[in-house]
């Protein structure tokens, strides 16, 4: 009987440990998120591809796709050369911390704006984010986004 509750015991504190590493990895990557907010709010492209991996894929809102955490730094310097007003913000609803492998899974909520030559636009909608922990470190290596409305000018 004492084998079983020693099993038992031990069990109870590999589960609590595994869940307290999960809550704590689901804050870390709740955090990188603020701080990619951030960064985009800066401006700052070298800042926001810190927070991509090597081999980082997205789809954004308009379904294109860029290839590359290059690609798509490059595509955010235009977009700030040519909206000097624009903002992303994301916000996440859930993210669920794989307890097999070091991954974890983001979806949440989207908002944009900036101002065009025609006024005021804001868009938003939804997006799920695939995040890799290598060396401790949180990092996203594919992203999906979804326009689902745009209010304004230019929509």
């Amino acid at each position: 009987m004492r084998i079983f509750w020693t099993t038992v015991s031990s069990l109870v504190i590999v589960l609590a440990y595994a869940l307290a590493c999960a809550v704590g990895d689901a804050e870390s990557i709740r955090a990188n998120r603020m701080q990619s907010n951030n960064a985009i709010a800066r401006h700052d492209v070298s800042s926001i591809q810190s927070f991509l991996d090597d081999d980082f894929v997205i789809t954004v809102s308009t379904g294109s796709i860029e290839r590359s955490r290059a690609e798509h730094g490059e595509s955010f310097a235009s977009h700030f050369a040519e909206f000097p007003d624009v903002v992303y913000v994301r916000t996440p609803t859930e993210i669920t911390v794989s307890d097999a492998y070091p991954l974890a899974i983001e979806h949440g909520h989207w908002v944009g704006s900036r101002t065009t030559r025609s006024g005021k636009l804001e868009s938003g909608g939804e997006y799920t984010a695939a995040w890799r922990k290598e060396g401790g470190r949180w990092r996203i290596y594919s992203e999906i986004f979804v326009a689902l409305y745009c209010r304004g000018a230019d929509c």
